[in-house]
């Protein structure tokens, strides 16, 4: 089987499933990338040599080649490509395609009404509906966004990204976890993220405000930068958090990584913008117990409410902090939380189970019988509304 996928830009975050393709199918697995990475996120450590990937090509690089190993594919994967014409042809011969994306109505689905949007949502994607062509969705709230315009009918499968997973032995990792743990005194926090609005720097202090109120022993560190670092350290000055809270601006991924096995308690505040969020994956598998907010795309797929987080309503603080102080005052759960964490990683949602699981989904399109399993990467994606995500996992942690 010849499989090429198509995307913006390799990353750090696609790597892994990329290798693992690769290692399986060879030189019959291409990644065409169709723009050089922004500088923004190069800075933040985001950059590969595609020179040194075998499997990479660069499709402003070798323009026709590109087009050629597209149309020769016995599947394409077409992921983080705002245009069209990369695969326009191929949808015309009725190939197969997969599409791989994140929200389309991350801002609101009342948006589906828009007469020019339906317009060019009819163009790339619902006109398909009926044609070989596959959708991959990164995050949980994006077959409730396609099933809005009935896109991709009985064709939408659980996906998202897959940072590489590191094994380890839980146990060493969890008493290392303790032993800083005692010496100190305190819980260790974690925040990262870029310093956004949508991503509300300003949960994690409030939070830590809380928690001096309450007399809990704790160090907050915040990873990142951004454009609401200013007012994130007037926060910390005016509830004189100076001790408590540690800024470490950007870190590599692999000092993150880090930072994450050092950490009791990952805060993931981001809102609906939110397309997947890698570090969810990342802090799982660093054995981190979660606070997150329902909206964030990979919660409703990899946390479970009281087994390895808890989850609150998207942009409401208050909920968000006192399930914060909740956690904070049960180490025996935040050591619960961690393994369970760390098993959902390794078990299911990592690299190599996706590509075995999507290389298994190519097969199943190309003999015309998709046999997906019961839960994970492939899966069928349940069509969950946003608004309804809260209610979804909270009802499935009680059956």
């Amino acid at each position: 089987m010849k499989l090429t996928f198509v995307s913006n830009y390799i990353n750090h975050h696609q790597m892994p499933l990329a290798g693992r393709l690769y290692e399986k199918l060879k030189d019959d697995y291409c990644f065409i990338q169709t723009m050089p990475m922004e500088k923004e996120r190069s800075d933040m450590g985001w950059a590969a040599d595609v020179s040194k990937i075998p499997y990479v090509k660069c499709f402003y690089e070798e323009k026709e080649k590109c087009r050629k190993i597209i149309m020769d594919s016995d599947v394409v994967i077409f992921g983080g490509v705002e245009d069209e014409s990369y695969i326009e042809e191929r949808l015309q011969a009725g190939k197969p395609v997969i599409r791989y994306s994140e929200r389309i109505y991350r801002e609101g689905q009342w948006k589906a009404i828009s007469p020019r949007g339906l317009c060019k949502k009819y163009h790339d994607h619902i006109r398909y509906r009926k044609a070989p062509v596959y959708l991959l969705c990164a995050g949980a709230y994006v077959a409730s966004d396609f099933a809005l315009i009935k896109a991709y009918p009985d064709k939408k499968y659980c996906f998202g990204y897959f940072p590489a997973f590191q094994e380890q032995d839980i146990e060493q990792l969890m008493e290392k976890k303790r032993r800083r743990r005692e010496e100190s005194g305190k819980i260790r926090l974690l925040f990262a993220a870029r310093f956004l609005a949508l991503k509300h720097p300003e949960y994690p202090v409030h939070l830590a405000k809380a928690l001096k109120e309450e007399g809990i022993s704790f160090e907050l560190y915040m990873i990142g930068d951004g454009e609401e670092k200013t007012s994130v350290i007037s926060e910390i000055e005016k509830w004189d958090l100076q001790d408590e809270v540690k800024l470490l601006g950007f870190l590599s991924p692999q000092e993150v990584r880090a930072q994450m096995e050092e950490a009791d308690i990952f805060l993931f505040t981001s809102d609906y913008r939110e397309g997947w969020g890698a570090v969810v994956n990342e802090s799982m598998n660093s054995g981190c117990a979660l606070i997150a907010g329902h909206g964030i795309g990979a919660v409703p797929y990899l946390l479970k409410e009281g087994e390895n987080g808890y989850v609150y309503r998207t942009g409401d603080e208050k909920e968000f902090i006192r399930e914060g102080l909740r956690l904070a005052k049960d180490k025996e759960k935040i050591e619960k939380f961690g393994r369970e964490s760390y098993k959902r990683i390794a078990q299911e949602w990592n690299d190599t189970v996706a590509a075995e699981r999507l290389y298994e989904l190519c097969e199943g399109i190309m003999e015309g019988k998709v046999v997906p399993p019961v839960s994970g990467p492939c899966s069928i994606a349940p069509v969950i509304k946003p608004q309804k995500g809260y209610q979804y996992m909270k009802v499935k942690s009680s059956s």
